[in-house]
């Protein structure tokens, strides 16, 4: 699967990248694991549908009634339709220059506490739905005004969520300008109970399928593939023992295709099938 360049997608190609830029994204087909380059960070504001994303060590889903701030780096989207037969995001980009000019300008102390969580969860309230309107509104107004307009908006809905998340929030716009990277093996552990390919963790790690698996070796003294099938089994088989699921509940869940691999699979390691897991 190609890599989405966002937001260059859509910008055209006469136009520099802005320090502001919203941009409406609709969709009539689901998309599932979609690579991103998000090269700006983001607002998020899902009008319609359900969004799933996957960033190095974590993962969120939110519906209509939350929205998103996405930190810059690579990113796996799911997107989903729900009811209606269109998906539809209003999405905020902005500039760390911008988000800088911020800071400087409206808090007074850098927060102890920074949040290096690469995502922020806002609750879609009144004022949140207003704001969206308004936004909406001013895709009207003449270019010449387009820049200082959205620079207000921006300007508000930060002050906004100031007010409201307090210093949680602060450090988590610190974080955005913070020099922090995720170690690799906090990404890898943080997927083995997923569903992902070995090429996705591979890029939400900014790497190669090839300079992944150098690396993971050197790490683990083991391949990737099969330390991974390991870890997975064995939660397999500690889910299995609680007697809630069936092996037909999980084997998706634990990056298998279908039932009957996952049986072969569960069988050669442990010595008898999942359906006869002790509990």
């Amino acid at each position: 699967m190609p890599i989405e360049n966002i937001p260059e997608i859509y910008l055209s190609k006469t136009t520099e990248r802005p320090d502001l830029f919203v941009y409406d994204f609709k969709m009539t087909t689901d998309i599932v694991r979609s690579k991103v380059n998000l090269s700006m960070n983001m607002f998020s504001f899902l009008q319609v549908g359900k969004k799933q994303v996957h960033f190095a060590g974590t993962s969120i889903a939110v519906n209509k009634d939350q929205s998103l701030l996405l930190k810059k780096g690579n990113w796996l989207w799911t997107e989903l339709l729900e009811t209606e037969a269109i998906y539809y995001c209003k999405l905020l980009f902005f500039s760390e220059k911008i988000l800088m000019e911020f800071l400087e300008k409206h808090t007074t102390n850098m927060v102890s506490a920074i949040d290096d969580n690469p995502y922020f969860i806002i609750r879609n309230d009144s004022y949140m739905m207003s704001y969206l309107n308004s936004l909406s509104t001013i895709g009207n107004a003449p270019a010449v005004f387009m820049e200082n307009l959205l620079y207000v908006k921006f300007e508000e809905l930060m002050l906004y969520l100031i007010q409201k998340y307090g210093p949680s929030f602060e450090g988590y716009l610190q974080s955005l300008i913070a020099d922090t990277s995720s170690p690799f093996k906090k990404i890898v552990e943080s997927k083995i109970h997923s569903n992902l390919k070995l090429e996705e963790i591979a890029f939400l790690c900014n790497m190669s399928l090839s300079t992944f698996k150098r690396h993971f070796m050197s790490e683990y003294n083991v391949s990737p593939g099969k330390w991974l099938q390991d870890k997975r089994l064995q939660k397999a088989r500690e889910t299995l023992k609680e007697g809630v699921l069936k092996p037909s509940d999980i084997y998706v869940d634990f990056g298998y295709n279908n039932l009957s691999n996952f049986s072969i699979a569960f069988k050669n390691k442990f010595g008898f099938s999942p359906s006869e897991t002790p509990s």
